[in-house]
């Protein structure tokens, strides 16, 4: 019989973190609370930010385009070699499911805090993984069995597939070089648009076809997996409140799974992640369906974004596993063992203006107030006085709340919410006032188009007030009620100043008389 291999255990000492952000922030303090030294690396239009100032060392990668600098896999590695550091951590986005900057580290003699290379490029070809699942035994949506960049090819599969369509970019991801198509006399058309998005956005335009799944939920999977054969699953996240196919706010758990359906989709996780050989952090994507069918979407092959409302309900540290993994470590706790406890939501702070199609707001934060109190946690990357620059994505926090109850998460969430202040750069808090204010938010009837579907009553505007509210503007400044009638403040937008508002700015809101 043969004898399996260990893995050989490593000792780590410090960590080049090859992102910036909250995200390189977070993980400098995971490798802090580890007792590990980090070094940052930066752009020169980041030259002052926090994950810089908050390293024990770091480094100039590079020009502020990110392409020149946080992309540039030579510079990136260079550094960790020049600076001493034995590893890795790619954080998400950026370079952080590369499969040859994965290479590249491990040829250099250091640890990549991740899966390996081949395993990236397996999951990283949605064609490819469809085929692994479907081996495996993990649900998939139906569709076709390869990808092309052949217009004809591609009609030629979705003839075969009953009922509205998706079409898909097979390198890709972000909604890039993917159309829905409900109209067959359109298909073509459909089908010559997406392969040309794909191949301007990952340098290959071949495309595969689903069936749609109307109105699905998206529920993901966290999972971590080791190099001694362990795979646990730590539940499920809820992720379907979404603005062009990427998330605004996450919870766990899921206010639409059952105990039966967890059970089942947390296993199909395990073995998904077991089929692609993964270790490290992961997630499992699924489409829920109304009827409680589940399919296989994706696997990110990184930390999540909303990795924090998983650590909030059971108490595991993602990113310490992450490292410990990374390190030879073995998981040391079984999935039974680890119960999660109460409700956790997250929301994605955007400097983004949502009226003005989602368009990013950049400045400089000139005044900045963070939420605190009971339940609540900020992983923030930004701090007043730091500019926010166009070079890259808007994300400057993440506010997480937690509670017993949902419905006591919410609460602390929309305390949080009110308690949130960002003046410099227009922000996204007033739409995730208006989402968690929203019946059927509160109610948990939400699914991946929520956003699209109640855009006139979540995405505000900037109609014009009737003319008795300006009417009545003018009387109450004549009375000199002016700093009576503001009151408390409130913060439109994140962006509003803490002391009374002028009644003008209040009416110019609709706040007269309470009609907003």
């Amino acid at each position: 019989m043969a004898v399996r291999r260990q893995p050989r255990r490593r000792r780590l000492r410090r960590v080049l973190v090859a992102n910036r952000g909250e995200i390189a922030v977070r993980v400098i303090r995971a490798c802090r609370d580890l007792g590990l030294e980090t070094v940052a690396v930066y752009s020169e239009a980041d030259r002052d930010a926090l994950h810089v100032r908050l390293a024990d060392a770091a480094v100039c990668v590079g020009p502020p385009p990110a392409a020149e600098s946080y992309l540039d896999v030579e510079a990136i590695v260079a550094a960790a070699r020049d600076r001493g550091a034995d590893a890795v951590h790619p954080g998400y986005g950026f370079l952080a499911e590369n499969a040859d900057f994965a290479d590249a580290v491990e040829r250099a003699g250091l640890v990549f805090v991740g899966p390996p290379g081949d395993v990236m490029r397996l999951m990283g070809s949605k064609v490819e993984a469809r085929r692994t699942m479907v081996r495996a035994g993990v649900p998939v949506v139906p569709g076709s069995d390869a990808a092309s960049d052949d217009v004809a090819a591609v009609c030629r599969a979705a003839a075969r597939i009953d009922g509205p369509l998706m079409i898909k970019a097979s390198a890709g991801g972000g909604g890039k070089g993917m159309r829905a198509v409900d109209d067959r006399a359109g298909l073509e058309a459909a089908v010559r648009e997406a392969i040309g998005e794909a191949r301007a956005a990952f340098g290959d335009g071949a495309v595969y076809v689903e069936r749609r799944i109307e109105r699905p939920r998206h529920v993901e999977v966290q999972v971590l997996a080791d190099a001694h054969g362990n795979v646990v699953h730590l539940f499920e996240r809820e992720c379907s409140i979404q603005r062009r196919h990427q998330k605004v706010i996450e919870e766990t758990p899921s206010p639409a799974i059952s105990p039966a359906q967890r059970t089942a989709m947390g296993e199909a996780a395990v073995a998904a992640a077991r089929a692609a050989g993964y270790r490290s952090a992961g997630t499992v994507e699924f489409l829920l369906d109304a009827d409680g069918s589940f399919y296989f979407l994706e696997m990110n092959t990184r930390i999540q974004v909303e990795h924090p409302v998983t650590e909030a309900v059971t108490g595991v540290d993602l990113l310490a596993w992450q490292l410990r993994i990374a390190a030879g470590e073995a998981i040391d706790f079984t999935p039974e063992a680890v119960r999660p406890r109460g409700h956790a939501i997250e929301c994605r702070l955007y400097a983004e203006d949502e009226t003005r199609g989602y368009m990013p707001s950049c400045g400089t934060i000139t005044r900045l107030r963070e939420p605190s109190g009971p339940g609540i946690r900020v992983d923030s990357g930004v701090f007043e006085g730091v500019e926010v620059t166009p070079h890259y994505d808007p994300i400057l926090a993440k506010i997480v709340a937690w509670g017993a109850t949902r419905d006591e998460a919410i609460a602390r969430m929309r305390r949080a919410l009110d308690e949130t202040i960002v003046q410099g750069v227009r922000t996204n808090v007033e739409l995730h006032r208006r989402i968690l204010a929203h019946p059927d938010f509160v109610a948990g009837r939400i699914d991946t188009a929520f956003l699209d579907r109640h855009a006139d009553v979540l995405l505000g505007g900037d109609a014009e007030p009737p003319e008795e509210a300006w009417v009545a503007a003018a009387l109450v400044e004549a009375l000199g009620g002016a700093r009576r009638v503001a009151g408390p403040a409130r913060v439109d937008a994140g962006n509003r100043p803490a002391e009374p508002v002028s009644v003008w700015r209040r009416i110019g809101r609709w706040e007269i008389g309470g009609a907003r």
